[in-house]
């Protein structure tokens, strides 16, 4: 299941953003600077962290991240927490991710470095504006667009889904198999994780395809893993065959 599964993509930013591919072409061909870009991301991150907003009282983030997706989320988590707008900024970066996946010419632009900030900073606002993204999300954006940093926007859109997923008391855990689950299967496996974790947390399940694993499932939960796989078993029998037999 992808990033996007947990709601239904937002068409009109996907279709904006596939109309406006030779706008992305023609600024990255045109207006390339030999000039680095701007990394002043310490000061303008602090800027965006520190903005007033229309909630008032101390928000801390639930988990310590780091790093530079770790620093953004948590940037971006505390000003969408004290506006009480979670799940709306959520749900733009997701859209946004998603785009971005649609149009290779547009994963291209936001991978340039070599495109002026001031001209990443333009197509941001010209595109989200018209898409009604959140104030808060759109100066996020020109944020990572002046400093560079709009090609870990889904590495950064990770970290936040921690964030609010950890705000929420949710738990995440991972089913890989070869086929999906049927319903019935699926609801039987989340029930039994969420007896493990009892009360105050909710299990939020993920389903991953991968042919690899020949049969059998594996199941991350927290920090632990339970590898039931058809091919996790051949390669325990394929060992207990060539051990050597003591008589």
């Amino acid at each position: 299941m992808a990033l996007a599964g947990r709601h239904r993509p937002n068409l009109a930013l996907i279709q904006r953003i596939l109309r406006t591919e030779h706008v992305f072409t023609q600024r990255s061909a045109t207006q390339r600077s030999s000039a680095s870009p701007n990394f002043a991301t310490t000061e303008s991150l602090r800027n965006y962290a520190t903005a007033t907003s229309s909630k008032e009282g101390k928000v801390k983030v639930p988990l310590a991240l780091f790093g530079v997706s770790g620093n953004y989320a948590s940037a971006l988590f505390l000003s969408a927490s004290k506006a009480n707008l979670l799940d709306k900024v959520e749900s733009e970066l997701l859209d946004l991710v998603e785009a971005s996946k649609k149009s290779s010419v547009f994963s291209q632009f936001i991978n340039d470095l070599s495109v002026p900030g001031e001209t990443r900073v333009k197509a941001m606002q010209e595109i989200f504006s018209e898409a009604g993204f959140l104030d808060i999300t759109k100066n996020f954006l020109a944020v990572l667009a002046e400093n560079g940093r709009l090609r870990h926007i889904e590495s950064i859109t990770k970290s936040f889904l921690e964030l609010t997923m950890a705000h929420r008391g949710e738990v995440k855990a991972i089913v890989m198999t070869v086929i999906s689950l049927p319903p019935e299967e699926e609801k039987q496996l989340k029930d039994t994780l969420q007896d493990i974790i009892g009360h105050g947390k909710t299990v939020k399940l993920e389903q991953k395809i991968d042919q690899s694993i020949l049969g059998g499932l594996v199941v991350e939960f927290g920090q632990k893993l339970f590898d039931m796989s058809i091919r996790t078993r051949a390669r325990w029998m394929e060992k207990f065959l060539r051990d050597p037999v003591n008589f």
